[in-house]
């Protein structure tokens, strides 16, 4: 959750121009969800609360949705040149909008990964999403390891900068289609900012 907290905070630090408004809104909705879901469960997740899932559901749709208007802003402000010339922010907005691609995507693979965080506490899912290297090797880890959500938030990382699997493998076709969709995003902000900006660059 700290995450979370984290990475929307650093929504609010984007230049002015580039930031989806009002500035408030995804700041104060999510906030909402965050304390709802510390109401809801305030420790350690160890069953499955529809309660719970129906909330943390529409906060990772509101962070993803609202960053990837912000992507999309950024990047037709690249396209069109109306973003001037401010390398620097402009750096700054694509660094802010490529991390927050990687947590909410983090998000998207722990809260669907074998049903959920809860459905695997509790153990009533069989056959795996994603396979992590504990689960292939029994020597690496207890029988009974679980990935918690900072594996998740690793493998999110590696998906972004190697546009591909690195040692988290996809089993489910939708856990291929989000990587897929996620290593997209990841490319078209690097490629596009990160050229932009060096181009640009005094």
């Amino acid at each position: 959750m700290g995450v979370v907290v984290a990475t929307l905070v650093l929504q609010v630090v984007l230049p002015d121009d580039m930031a989806l408004h009002p500035r408030w809104l995804l700041p104060s909705v999510s906030a909402l969800l965050v304390v709802a879901l510390l109401l809801v469960n305030p420790g350690r997740m160890s069953h499955f609360s529809a309660v719970e899932r129906a909330i943390s559901l529409p906060l990772v749709a509101t962070v993803t949705a609202v960053n990837g208007a912000s992507a999309a802003q950024l990047v037709y402000g690249i396209v069109t040149s109306s973003i001037g010339d401010r390398a620097g922010a402009v750096l700054v907005t694509g660094g802010i909008v490529y991390w927050t691609n990687i947590v909410a995507f983090s998000l998207w693979y722990w809260e669907f990964d074998r049903g959920g965080p809860g459905r695997r506490a509790a153990g009533r899912a069989e056959f795996p999403d994603l396979q992590f290297p504990q689960m292939a090797d029994p020597d690496l880890a207890h029988r009974d390891w679980e990935p918690s959500y900072l594996d998740y938030l690793y493998f999110s990382f590696t998906n972004a900068a190697a546009f591909s699997p690195t040692d988290v493998m996809p089993l489910r076709i939708w856990a291929k289609m989000t990587m897929m969709l996620q290593a997209v995003i990841s490319l078209i902000l690097a490629v596009m900012v990160v050229s932009w900006a060096i181009n640009n660059l005094k």
